[in-house]
């Protein structure tokens, strides 16, 4: 396992990084801990959860995803591992969560934190995440801006007070965004340079095959700030391992599971990018899991990627991928099917 840092933090994260956002819905406490237990003697060290999470969201289940793990960290070495959490935002229908009020204020990080501490029986958080902006931005598949939709937000200035606050107490140590935009990382970082306040180590944004919109408007930005990306959703939903090809539907999938879900994948273009990637695989005896890991893994500005599975196989071939590196004529040709199919999935 490779390992990098992450920005100018001092953190050092394996090049993959543990998903858990299907703890507590459709993986038990028991699968949960042997998908822990198995990354860790591959050589993760790196594990990313969130408050709301199993996903998709619900009021039966919030906050399941943190306990499980909570109740796997207390018998770990807590000091050679990586835990990142976040903090949901605003702007999402989310009444079960602290009453729906989820401004990113000193009251609700303070909840949130000492929650999710509490539920993972832990006494400190390495990377503490904003799950998405507290303003409003086109987030999750969405990709217009729109005025009209502009709401009251919570100052950055006001957010980082809060987070350097956290910072000194010793319950994080890092802060890192999720799911931002080039404006809002610039303006966390000239904020916190301008009054002194933490900065922002890391960016937790979907990049794929399908969705490579990080490479002309993120990478600029992050690599002038050093900040390091956190790739979520390399697979696609799924749908880069092949398994959908021909409108295969296999039972217990995500999409059958959860037809409203990653609607993103959805769009014109998404089937037919899939398909060329599928059979690019083949042509290289790799598996399309393989090639798209890979290729997340290859770009410069991914610090690490996060994978996640529902079952031990899905998990060990995730983190098999680490033993292929792709070459320059396979990058080239994945390039070229991504001129055809320019992000189909943003």
């Amino acid at each position: 396992m490779k390992y990098n840092q992450l920005a100018d933090s001092d953190l050092k994260v394996s090049e993959i990084c543990l998903g858990t956002m299907t703890y507590g819905h459709q993986n038990t406490l028991e699968d949960a801990h042997q998908q822990l237990d198995y990354a860790i003697a591959q050589g993760i060290n790196f594990i990313d959860t969130a408050e709301m999470y199993p996903v998709p969201p619900r009021g039966e289940t919030q906050g399941k995803t943190e306990a499980f793990i909570g109740e796997w960290l207390k018998k770990q070495s807590r000091d050679k591992l990586i835990v990142a959490t976040k903090i949901a935002g605003p702007g999402r229908e989310r009444g079960w969560l602290r009453g729906g009020n989820l401004k990113i204020d000193r009251d609700n990080v303070n909840e949130a934190i000492n929650t999710s501490l509490q539920r993972l029986q832990t006494d400190y958080i390495d990377l503490y995440q904003i799950h998405w902006p507290d303003r409003y931005v086109p987030t999750f598949g969405k990709t217009e801006f729109e005025p009209d939709s502009i709401r009251e937000t919570v100052p950055i200035a006001e957010q980082l007070a809060v987070f350097a606050e956290l910072i000194k107490s010793g319950k994080i140590r890092y802060l890192g965004l999720s799911n931002e935009t080039p404006w809002g990382v610039s303006e966390f970082i000239r904020i916190a340079q301008q009054l002194g306040l933490p900065k922002v180590v890391s960016i937790q944004n979907a990049y794929s095959l399908l969705n490579r919109v990080y490479d002309s408007h993120l990478a600029e930005v992050t690599y002038y700030t050093k900040v390091g990306l956190l790739a979520y959703s390399p697979l696609g939903f799924g749908f880069l391992t092949g398994k959908y090809v021909g409108g295969q539907r296999p039972e217990k999938s995500r999409i059958v599971t959860f037809p409203n879900f990653g609607q993103r994948y959805t769009k014109a273009n998404v089937q037919e990018a899939v398909t060329a990637y599928v059979e690019l695989a083949k042509k290289y005896n790799l598996s399309p899991t393989e090639l798209a890991l890979a290729f997340v893994r290859s770009r410069w500005f991914v610090s690490s990627t996060i994978i996640g599975a529902t079952t031990l196989e899905q998990l060990k071939e995730n983190i098999d991928s680490t033993n292929v590196t792709l070459t320059p004529e396979i990058i080239a040709e994945l390039d070229e099917i991504h001129s055809r199919y320019r992000n189909p999935a943003p």
